[in-house]
């Protein structure tokens, strides 16, 4: 029996004006040979899944899938994914690679009168510094943490959006995952950043964000459109003419008219999208 396994992972990270997110870290494809091991209805198939259930903290469903998958290997089940995923090593990794996209987006010195948006490639990312705190680029970075990890990884890319005064940048993370020691982090299987216009400040914007970023996520548009849209037909992909996610009986532009903001772009990512979603992107 082979195994296919891949490792992706989007996040949200933010300070000030500027922020980098979501990023997209993928292990490139990776065969691993199992071997049948105990049932799971014996005595000692049992207790591979109590002890599974005990390091994971997966469910006891969750726990005998992925060892029926392996045959019974914990080794292999130790390189799972959703496993390492969880480990503080990989979160760092991946930490250090939305600080680092940050970093370049701050660095950038256009005097912007609008809101600027861009994407790193596997070969920008690479090169990339690692921080204030860390030598070397986001590539040694990753040689390190592999050698830690034991998983082959590859970085695929990252957006950063930076605004200037007017604008508001709402974030959303679904399947959210707080690391308790890594602050300002926040790891999930969906990410969006949703830019905003306003002229004025509101104390509400955080919560607004939130919810255009939960549609983004959740309706997977592919333009802003306009608020002249029909709704229907081709104009589905639009998103100002989308039902709203959390109320289906008006559009989103509907929703947001009142509220005083513009939407004029979004970045949305999505653990296992295609490559060609990506570039479409």
């Amino acid at each position: 029996m082979s195994l296919l396994r891949s490792l992706r992972l989007c996040l949200v990270a933010r300070t000030g004006s500027c922020q980098a997110g979501p990023v997209r870290l993928q292990a490139p494809r990776r065969w691993h040979t199992s071997h049948a091991g105990p049932g799971l209805s014996s005595a000692s198939g049992k207790e591979l899944l109590v002890k599974l259930r005990r390091k994971t903290g997966y469910s006891f469903v969750n726990c005998k899938k992925a060892l029926e998958t392996c045959g019974g290997d914990l080794k292999q089940v130790n390189c799972e994914t959703d496993f390492v995923s969880r480990n503080l090593k990989f979160q760092q990794l991946v930490q250090q690679v939305a600080l680092g996209t940050m970093l370049h987006c701050q660095h950038l010195k256009d005097q912007l009168s609008t809101y600027s948006k861009g994407f790193l490639n596997p070969s920008e990312l690479s090169e990339i510094p690692a921080g204030p705190e860390r030598e070397g680029s986001l590539k040694d970075q990753l040689a390190l943490a592999i050698g830690k990890l034991g998983e082959n990884m590859t970085l695929k890319r990252a957006a950063w959006v930076k605004v200037p005064d007017g604008f508001y940048i709402g974030s959303y993370v679904h399947g959210a995952v707080h690391s308790p020691l890594l602050h300002n982090l926040v790891l999930g299987k969906y990410g969006a950043l949703v830019i905003c216009e306003t002229s004025e400040q509101k104390a509400n914007l955080e919560e607004l964000g939130r919810r255009l970023g939960q549609h983004v996520v959740g309706m997977a548009p592919r333009s802003v459109g306009s608020l002249d849209d029909e709704p229907g037909g081709e104009e589905e992909t639009k998103m100002l003419s989308q039902p709203y996610l959390l109320d289906p009986s008006i559009t989103l532009g509907q929703y947001v008219q009142p509220r005083g903001v513009s939407v004029v772009d979004f970045v949305r990512f999505e653990c296992g999208e295609s490559e060609e979603a990506a570039e479409a992107e």
